[in-house]
């Protein structure tokens, strides 16, 4: 995920009051803490705050936190245990400027990694499920979220079969509302309104989180 912004939360009344201690990131990684916006359910209240990326169910045992989805399929996330309740009741929307997906070269191991944003260069809002889960030796409350995927629409599915949940700025308050099964806002975005373009391969090293990260490059002709 390219670096986040926060021009999404206009208008959202979203508590931000630690944005400022978060420095933008351009090569976003699972078990890095990310700003979320979620919504408090016993009060309603929409805040923009740390999550770490990667789920662990609150009813997880294991001290270590198990396995963590970093990602939720939008056609099994209201049934399968480890996603049902969150999405019932702890969604959250993950502001961005763009995302990464990666495409398979026939004979080469090696796959090509693609950034895609927006036409106009807006931030959006990919949703998610957040949870909370209290770390049994220290007793302390870790809260992680995963993203919601989807179909990809055409212009992604050059590349890749899959892409995040991509909201509609008119769909935010639905989704961060008590609405159990908001089922119909998960759907593919349009395609129209979206560009993708080739980058370096140094994005597969979260390590390298600069602005060159989303700089285009010419591809050679097996890799187009």
């Amino acid at each position: 995920m390219a670096p986040v912004r926060y021009a999404i939360v206009d208008g959202m009344n979203v508590r931000d009051s630690r944005v400022h201690n978060y420095p933008p990131r351009w090569n976003a990684a699972p078990s890095q803490d990310l700003l979320v916006i979620r919504r408090n359910p016993p009060t309603g209240e929409v805040s923009l705050e740390p999550l770490r990326w990667g789920l662990i169910p609150y009813w997880c045992q294991d001290p270590k936190g198990g396995r963590r989805s970093i990602n939720a399929k939008y056609e099994t996330v209201r049934n399968l245990p480890t996603f049902r309740d969150a999405y019932r009741r702890r969604r959250c929307i993950v502001p961005v400027d763009g995302f990464f997906e990666w495409k398979a070269i026939k004979g080469q191991k090696a796959k090509q990694p693609y950034a895609i944003a927006m036409k106009d260069g807006r931030p959006f809002g990919i949703g998610g499920l957040w949870e909370n889960w209290k770390e049994p030796f220290s007793d302390e409350w870790i809260r992680t979220f995963a993203v919601i995927t989807t179909d990809a629409n055409e212009l992604v599915a050059q590349i890749h079969n899959r892409m995040p949940l991509i909201l509609a700025p008119g769909d935010y308050s639905s989704w961060l509302s008590e609405e159990p099964d908001p089922r119909e806002l998960m759907r593919p975005f349009p395609a129209l309104n979206m560009r993708m373009w080739p980058i370096s391969t140094r994005v597969n090293k979260p390590e390298n989180d600069d602005p060159s990260i989303v700089e285009p490059i010419e591809l050679t002709t097996s890799a187009a």
